[in-house]
């Protein structure tokens, strides 16, 4: 069911939403498919940035993408499930209107903001995705799967936070000027 959503591809295949653990299931698979596809394109993006501190910012997010990763493993884990991934779609597109940015020629300082403003889309589809993962599993009286996702949260809130205080502190005014 190529170019469909994730709630889509429920329909006419084993995957079901009959309970709160289906749902919490699905929302970590589709984060996994997130975090893999982030790790590839991290490196890309920070090849892709002329500011040192931004290049920099991308490849400290690598790293804490690669934990966020084997978080989602640990938390497939305490639910008894095997680690699987359901093709995040919304992040295929997030990706490639980033991965656009790469190919224009231009101003350096404003291909910079064009590539924070596309990581920040990434990183706010991240805040939304992990919140409501953390609390379809404190509803269901998973705090170990809970932590897991806040902890993984609270770094893509950070990871945002670092993203505005780049843009803000130069890479914008500097844009502004070419």
């Amino acid at each position: 069911m190529s170019g469909s959503s994730w709630i889509s591809k429920i329909l006419g295949t084993e995957l079901t939403l009959n309970n709160m653990e289906e749902l919490l299931l699905l929302q970590l698979q589709d984060l996994a498919s997130a975090e893999d596809q982030l790790i590839d394109a991290l490196p890309q993006m920070a090849d892709a940035a002329s500011s040192p501190e931004l290049k920099n910012a991308f490849l400290t997010h690598l790293g804490e993408t690669r934990k966020q990763r084997s978080r989602l493993d640990r938390a497939f884990q305490q639910l008894g499930v095997a680690s699987a991934t359901e093709t995040c779609e919304a992040m295929q597109g997030l990706i490639k209107e980033g991965s656009e940015i790469f190919k224009l020629s231009g101003d350096p300082q404003v291909k910079d903001a064009a590539l924070i403003a596309a990581a920040q889309r990434v990183e706010h589809y991240e805040m939304a995705a992990y919140g409501s993962a953390r609390a379809f599993a404190r509803q269901l009286g998973r705090d170990d799967v809970a932590k897991l996702l806040q902890a993984s949260l609270d770094e893509e809130g950070d990871a945002d936070k670092i993203l505005t205080e780049i843009a803000e502190s130069h890479i914008n005014a500097e844009a502004a000027q070419a």
